[in-house]
């Protein structure tokens, strides 16, 4: 695991009822972020999630994530507990009866854990969660497909404390099922989208053999498509007007933002953020992004608009584009993305911090030059420029450039001379583009 990982201890903050209109320092819910290795885990944790939710080696519906063997999964409880930060595990496959003879075991060794919860989305492993480890609190998965107060009264009736509904349902939809269930509601804010109905999908095992419901999804939403009429084969025509092909299942990104005081309003009690397959930048910069603008709202009001550099750092993580879903109602073709676009052609990631202080160690992931200005990511979306006046291996070696993966030690002085403290594992980025200038050096 990660030797060092720096976290504020929250307490559990969820709330049992909306919190009302007015309120000067409204009760926030619990920000719930991906870990879909320790690497990840640790990023959740230094920027700010309380609580994180991770897949063992079975039984999870990513099985293409990084995960955690039986020993790292104690380690992360430990690390996780240790920070204040709590631990899901996912068990959310759509079960076949081969699946059932290991089960007891994991979940005993899950109950010696005292892990925080149960992701769950089959009747069959929640009666036996039930029975070997009844103890242990069981969150219903989206997978599940919850789109009505009387579905979510009758899994609360068979002992569910948590449910994350179906992601097609509205705000108004959330509010009358708030009224009807004392269960916890857990919303997805931010990620990717799944076409198929919240990720009931079986075009994968289709094309490709693998089954989405079972955690190995080989993401054919997210493929390049063109048409063939019949009776021409070999010709190709583009859906879209793009010489790439078309992604024609594609859907942008979700992104709930600037709509998390109408969800706490609403009497939400967990925000999800999508990604155990995404990457450590990903996972540091989202949950830093709405722990800042959640904290912003616990200290300002929920009346209070978040300031003008939540949407620039917003701009900056990038992705396939931005989508509210379902959130007033449906989508429409605004909401998909056909160019397929991921990421922000501006920054990319350049390093993470592996020992802190002032001449920190890190780990390049992107090439970088002596001379060139980063970006240290301070918690509380405070950002710090940086000027790189040297860099060196571990052998003292002075570099020029920074090549990927490898280990350097980085002599940096901060713009505005103040004093940079890096803590591991923070993170570095770099502009590609670089801004318009604005005046003489």
């Amino acid at each position: 695991m990660p030797e060092s990982v720096s976290s504020s201890t929250r307490p559990a903050t969820q709330a049992k009822t909306p919190p009302g209109l007015g309120l000067s320092r409204p009760k926030l819910p619990e920000l719930l972020a991906p870990a879909g290795d320790r690497y990840k885990l640790a990023q959740a944790i230094h920027y700010g999630a309380d609580a994180v939710y991770l897949g063992g080696s079975s039984y999870s519906l990513r099985a293409n994530a990084g995960n955690f063997s039986d020993q790292e999964l104690r380690e992360a409880v430990l690390l996780a507990h240790g920070a204040g930060v709590r631990v899901y595990v996912a068990l959310n496959i759509f079960a076949h009866q081969r699946d059932f003879a290991d089960l007891e075991d994991y979940l005993l060794f899950l109950g010696e854990l005292a892990v925080d919860g149960l992701i769950i989305a089959d009747p069959g492993v929640l009666a036996v969660v039930r029975r070997v480890v009844p103890q242990l609190p069981i969150h219903l998965s989206t997978q599940a497909n919850v789109t009505n107060p009387e579905s979510a009264a009758f899994w609360q009736a068979c002992g569910v404390s948590r449910i994350n509904p179906a992601r097609e349902l509205s705000l108004a939809e959330l509010i009358e099922m708030r009224k009807r269930v004392t269960a916890e509601l857990e919303i997805f804010v931010h990620g990717a989208v799944c076409i198929s109905y919240s990720g009931r999908c079986f075009l994968s095992l289709h094309l490709t053999g693998r089954d989405a419901n079972r955690g190995d999804c080989a993401h054919p939403c997210r493929y390049r498509y063109r048409l063939e009429e019949e009776r021409r084969p070999g010709q190709f025509f583009p859906i879209e007007e793009d010489d790439r092909g078309s992604y024609i299942f594609n859907a942008k990104d979700l992104c709930l933002l600037n709509r998390l005081p109408q969800l706490i309003r609403a009497g939400a009690d967990a925000f999800k953020i999508e990604g155990r397959m995404k990457s450590l930048f990903y996972v540091g910069t989202v949950v830093r992004l709405y722990r800042a603008a959640l904290d912003f709202w616990g200290e300002q009001g929920l009346d209070t608009p978040l300031p003008p550099e939540f949407a620039e750092e917003l701009s900056k993580i990038g992705g396939r584009g931005q989508s509210e879903n379902f959130f007033s109602g449906p989508p429409g073709p605004e909401d998909m993305q056909p160019g397929g676009a991921t990421g922000n052609p501006d920054w990319a990631p350049a390093a993470i911090v592996r020992e802190g202080g002032a001449s920190p160690l890190v780990e390049a992931r992107n090439p970088f030059q002596r001379g060139e200005t980063i970006e240290y990511l301070g918690q509380g979306l405070k950002n710090h420029p940086c000027r790189i006046i040297a860099i060196h291996d571990q052998n003292g070696g002075e570099l020029e450039r920074a090549n990927p993966n490898s280990l350097l030690r980085l002599t940096l002085t901060a713009a505005g001379h103040e004093t940079l403290n890096c803590r591991p594992p923070g993170l570095f980025r770099r502009q590609i583009t670089p801004a318009p200038a604005t005046g003489p050096n």
